[in-house]
């Protein structure tokens, strides 16, 4: 998957460079690559990514709920007191 989202990411770049290079002769034709680029990094590319990187990771630690602002309360406590008797 990583290679994929790689190879994937390397066209995108290269159209989107072709389309810049190509709108100074023919505007339509290089707004289209560009659009197109676009596109395909918002749509295709970045739903992968976002999907390869919190594959196997658990959505309810990062939200917050009442258990997990009671985790932070008790850390920072634990911090605090950790600083003051130094």
């Amino acid at each position: 998957m990583k290679r994929i989202l790689q190879l994937l990411f390397i066209i995108d770049l290269i159209g989107l460079c072709y389309g810049f290079y190509i709108k100074t002769d023919a505007e339509a034709k290089g707004n289209l690559f560009i659009g197109l680029s676009l596109v395909l990094l918002f749509f295709v590319i970045m739903p992968l990514f976002i999907y390869h990187r919190s594959k196997g990771k658990n959505v309810k630690d990062y939200m917050l709920s009442k258990e997990n602002i009671l985790k932070m309360r008790e850390f920072n406590d634990s911090k605090d007191s950790k600083d003051s008797k130094n």
